[in-house]
């Protein structure tokens, strides 16, 4: 199976099941294109017609290199996973990451938040350190023989609760000692705490940090206000600035949201990027189809058109010299996830789950609150293994419509939550999610290949 797409001037052709990446001139592609579902004279005859100054002699050339990348498997290449034994149902899987939710409550009042504004169909709450420190504990017991573990202050507003953030990453070191693990903090936050102890902490003990902005000033203030209504960009940027100079750059990122009001989103992205941030992901809001901010069937035109947009002005500023990353462009053509990876995903309910202040656990972030959802507590373990099942089963081929999807084994068949929200089935397709994720896989990988041919490994 391939893909074969024309972008930004480049003529790409993705084989599916190896993942191999061609870059080729339009006979060539003409001639790939047509390869499984026309004979060869009929194609040679085509080509002829199509293209006077080729010759029969070219047409022979290109089919005998198809049958030699063939033969490496390089192109039109077997899936070699489908029909292999992946019952995920019945692969033992070990807890490997925590969201704790140290904060149900939050200083601001975004109006896309699906956390309610930090409550979570709840009551305002904060983690005691007790419940805090069980959950490292269960953590630790259901890992096995994993070594690095992930944890994520998450909420809400973590920083509303920041000395038991502090205690929970210091009984996180003792845990490493005493059981060989290395823990991976990382915290996400609105940055309107963030001060001096803050920045230095975060700094010294946090492998990642995520700062949450929407972009331009009068988007950012539309869509992430404080309670009272007040814009929070004036507050936030300064701050934002300082967090990504102390880290030189590095291990954070902006993390935006965009919607229906800012279907222009790439100009976001660029502004974050001109006021000097070089690590930057934008999502598009998933939100009830009734609610005014949410994206509409009819943006998808003007969406994708942004995705290439920001491809290639982020190509111009690489080569010259003022490049920067975009979560969603960010993909390994060489080596990436392992296969088990990327056939089921983030591993939500299996090996990632979310922990609420009383100490419940739930499959992600985006499921807390969901009654069907509750796996258990981190007091008693899991007690709902049945829901644990049903997402072993959150993969690729439980997909139909990922059957012959050229993006299957990049996007492990899409977010459950997504589809669950969406489609009422964590099994389902977010069918506008999909196509954002399959334009920017295409973006990705002719951003690729762009790099590529400036250093002259594609002739």
């Amino acid at each position: 199976m391939i893909h074969a797409y024309k972008l930004n001037g480049y003529n790409i052709i993705l084989d599916v099941n190896s993942g191999s990446i061609h870059s080729v001139d339009d006979v060539a592609f003409d001639v790939i294109r047509l390869y499984e579902t026309m004979e060869k004279d009929a194609i040679t005859a085509q080509i002829l017609e199509t293209y006077p100054d080729v010759t029969v002699q070219d047409v022979e050339d290109i089919f005998s290199d198809i049958q030699e990348l063939k033969e490496q498997g390089k192109l039109f290449a077997e899936d070699p996973f489908r029909d292999m034994a992946f019952d995920f149902k019945k692969r033992q899987s070990v807890v490997k990451a925590l969201c704790l939710h140290v904060a149900h409550d939050c200083n601001m009042a975004c109006k896309y938040c699906f956390a309610e504004e930090g409550e979570y169909k709840g009551e305002r709450s904060l983690m005691s350190l007790e419940v805090g420190k069980r959950a490292l504990d269960f953590l630790v017991e259901n890992s096995g023989t994993r070594k690095n573990l992930e944890v994520d202050f998450f909420g809400g507003e973590p920083l509303l609760n920041f000395q038991v953030v502090k205690d929970l990453v210091a009984y996180g070191r003792e845990l490493e000692k005493k059981h060989g693990k290395n823990f991976r903090f990382t915290l996400t936050t609105n940055g309107v705490l963030l001060d001096e102890e803050v920045m230095d902490f975060a700094n010294r003990e946090m492998s990642n940090v995520v700062l949450s902005i929407d972009g331009r000033k009068e988007v950012n203030d539309r869509m992430r206000p404080f309670r009272n209504g007040k814009g929070s960009y004036d507050l936030i940027v300064p701050k934002f600035l300082e967090m990504a100079k102390r880290r030189e750059q590095k291990d954070y990122y902006i993390r935006g949201t965009y919607t229906h009001y800012n279907t222009d989103f790439s100009n976001d992205i660029l502004h974050l990027a001109d006021l000097g941030f070089k690590e930057l992901s934008m999502e598009p809001v998933v939100a009830e189809p009734n609610a005014p901010y949410a994206l509409k069937p009819e943006d998808l035109p003007k969406l994708l058109e942004e995705y290439e947009k920001l491809a290639v002005e982020m190509i111009r500023r690489r080569r010259n010299g003022n490049g920067f990353h975009f979560y969603h462009y960010s993909i390994d053509l060489t080596g990436g996830p392992c296969i088990v990876k990327r056939i089921s995903g983030c591993g939500v309910g299996t090996e990632y789950m979310a922990v609420t202040p009383c100490g419940d656990l739930y499959p992600c972030h985006q499921f807390v609150g969901e009654p069907e959802f509750l796996l258990g507590n981190v007091f008693q373990g899991i007690t709902n293994q049945s829901a644990c099942d049903e997402f072993k089963l959150c993969n690729v081929y439980a997909h139909e419509e990922c059957k012959d999807c050229f993006a299957r084994l990049y996007c492990s068949g899409g977010c459950a939550a997504n589809a669950y929200h969406t489609t009422g089935k964590v099994t389902g397709v977010y069918e506008m999610g999909c196509q954002l994720h399959k334009k920017r896989i295409e973006c990705a990988i002719m951003m690729k290949v762009a790099e590529a041919c400036d250093e002259n490994k594609f002739q």
